[in-house]
Formats: C-alpha cells, sequence, structure tokens
C-alpha cells in the first residue's frame, strides 16, 4: 500500500481511500474492465458510485499511473504495467498476458526506421498477439 501512496503522491494526487483502493484493483487484477475494478473494490468500499470510478480511472490515465488496452471487442481494459510491452490475448476467453521481449522490440523498430513511413513518426509499437494458453 506504501508503495501505491508514493505513486499517487509523485504524481501530485491527494491520496483518498478511492483512489488507493482503485490503483490496487488495476494492479492486482489482471487487465481488469471497470466493471471489475468496481466489484473489487466494492468489496471493502460498498459505497463508492461508479461514476468515481470512471472519473479516477481517467485521471490516473492522464496523470500516467496506468493505460487503456483497447481489445479487438473494443473492450477498454485498463493496464498497470507502464514498462513497454506486448499483449497476449487469448481467442478462448478473455485472458490478456503481459509480453515483454527486448529483441522483438529492437525487430520492430528496425524494420520500421528502414521503412520510413512518408509523414508519419512512429510513438510506439505495441503488439496484440492473439493465441491459445495451453493449460
Amino acid at each position: 500500500m506504501a508503495n501505491i501512496k508514493n505513486k499517487l503522491s509523485e504524481k501530485g494526487l491527494k491520496i483518498t481511500p478511492q483512489r488507493l483502493s482503485i490503483l490496487e484493483a488495476v494492479y492486482n487484477l489482471s487487465h481488469p474492465t471497470a466493471d471489475d475494478i468496481i466489484k473489487y473494490i466494492r468489496q471493502k468500499h460498498s459505497n463508492i458510485a461508479t461514476g468515481t470510478v470512471y472519473k479516477v480511472l481517467d485521471t490516473f490515465i492522464q496523470k500516467g499511473l496506468i493505460k487503456k488496452v483497447t481489445t479487438d471487442k473494443d473492450v477498454i481494459r485498463y493496464d498497470g504495467l507502464l514498462i513497454h510491452h506486448h499483449h497476449l490475448h487469448s481467442s478462448k476467453d478473455i485472458l490478456i498476458k503481459d509480453y515483454i521481449d527486448e529483441e522483438l522490440d529492437k525487430i520492430l523498430n528496425d524494420y520500421f526506421q528502414k521503412k520510413k513511413i512518408k509523414n508519419f513518426k512512429i510513438e510506439e509499437i505495441t503488439l496484440q498477439i492473439r493465441g491459445k494458453f495451453k493449460k
């Protein structure tokens, strides 16, 4: 919890029980939707308003504490891992896992540097890789 408090303070945000709970939910759940976050935090804070959750999530995105991940079905999920990474999407269910691979990043960056897409500056390359996880 101290780490979460530090992250909020570093971004100039007031530390509130709602913000602590919402950021904790993003970190503890795997790429949660807003509904997942609401269910998680209502276990401790049953009276938190849905609108508050959405406002706090938007604030966290603006402050660079979390990122949005949009799935191919246009479902918005939230990600607390801020280092560069890709996502492995399960084609069987809603599971999304982080995939970190510096060699892949280098290959992609080198490829697009050679291609020199006219009138376009690449800011980030993030892959969404679809497949099935073996159990």
